[in-house]
């Protein structure tokens, strides 16, 4: 941290308004590490209240509570959950810097707005290391696989549309034949939680040592496949559930199931496509929202909830600030330059600055040119 004043003084957070979004940026713990680093926090009041986090807790910890998002917004910086919806445009502007996930590549008029406002706009998901992991994915991801496999059990259940197969069989019956096409953070944490509810687990993805790796860990308990378009034509044609778990960061996920797949599945099978926020990877989904989550179409019932991880925003809250909280508080105290330029990765997690788009994969995605954001940021 900064010996002298840091770099922004004043955070804001504001109450998420997407559809069912109870999770929160900051925590109280989180707010107790900016007054410490000399930042202070407004949270809008009742911001908390969907991850049971209750205003006292966060004056406790020395925020502000403050009557309403403009409030929130109006600060040097701002900390969010998911994308700023139409509403919230109007708040964007050229001396903000914004933290939050953006997925611009499916959500281009968010690009769009950031880019016109000239907004500093830090995406938690392209924030990614040497390795290319991407730390403040991650934990959601882990969140949303899990909960990908929760919702497709219950969707298989006759009663909730599907083919009315229980997940891990009966003695004498086989149980639910699960394929899940890639196998990262989203992918691994479906797989896993499928074989614990003793389903039949097929796990696809290209990378052969990531496969290697992940079966010696299962040891036979999920079977790992090398996934080309024949192998993913056959699991997906004897599928009960199919969870789509394929990204590209930053990017617009590939399409890997085409709708000649979907129509090949079996009346009542279901898919959950956790790759939604970026597009995704399964040519017949759309997104949906947690009060209106799927649709029938082929035959198979399509889950595709953009915000997976708010169906449990206590959990996620709490993941979430465990993650992104150290990168927030380099921002803060250094300014998003000095940030940058101390850690690659922060860098990678630019998005929009002084009306550019500064990320390569996002950028390609929406048909623009990326600039280097310390050429911007140095200008």
């Amino acid at each position: 941290m900064s010996n002298g004043a840091p770099a922004i003084q004043t955070l804001g957070v504001p109450k998420e308004i997407k559809t069912s979004e109870g999770r929160v940026a900051l925590t109280p713990d989180g707010v107790r590490e900016f007054e410490r680093a000399g930042v202070q926090v407004f949270v809008e009041t009742n911001a908390g209240l969907g991850a049971s986090i209750e205003d006292a807790h966060y004056v406790a910890a020395g925020a502000t509570i403050v009557p309403s998002a403009a409030d929130a917004w109006a600060q040097q910086m701002v900390v969010k959950v998911k994308e700023p919806k139409l509403e919230e445009f109007g708040f964007l502007r050229s001396d903000l810097t914004l933290f939050t996930y953006l997925h611009l590549a499916a959500y281009p008029k968010v690009a769009e707005a950031l880019v016109k406002n000239k907004t500093t706009a830090i995406a938690y998901e392209t924030v990614q290391l040497d390795d290319g992991s991407l730390p403040l994915l991650a934990p959601m991801s882990e969140i949303a696989g899990r909960i990908a496999t929760q919702v497709g059990a219950f969707y298989l259940q006759r009663p909730n549309g599907g083919r009315g197969v229980l997940m891990g069989g009966a003695p004498g019956v086989r149980p639910a034949k699960v394929v899940v096409i890639g196998a990262g953070n989203v992918g691994w944490n479906s797989a896993w939680i499928a074989g614990g509810m003793e389903a039949e687990v097929l796990l696809l993805d290209k990378n052969l040592d990531r496969l290697r790796f992940l079966d010696q860990i299962i040891r036979g308990r999920i079977t790992t496949v090398a996934s080309n378009r024949g192998a993913i034509e056959r699991c997906v044609a004897e599928a009960d559930l199919l969870i789509g778990a394929v990204l590209v960061a930053g990017a617009r996920a590939p399409i890997i199931v085409s709708q000649e797949m979907v129509r090949s599945m079996k009346r009542g099978a279901v898919i959950v496509d956790v790759a939604v926020d970026q597009g995704g990877c399964i040519e017949t989904i759309h997104e949906t929202t947690h009060t209106d989550p799927v649709y029938e179409l082929h035959g198979v019932l399509h889950y595709a909830v953009g915000n997976m991880p708010g169906a449990v925003p206590h959990t996620s809250t709490y993941a979430l600030t465990n993650a992104t909280l150290p990168y927030q508080i380099a921002a803060a105290v250094h300014g998003t330059r000095v940030a940058a330029e101390r850690d690659h990765a922060f860098k990678l997690g630019i998005n929009t600055v002084a009306g550019e788009m500064t990320n390569q994969p996002a950028a390609k995605a929406l048909g623009r040119t990326a600039v280097d954001p310390l050429t911007v940021l140095c200008a």
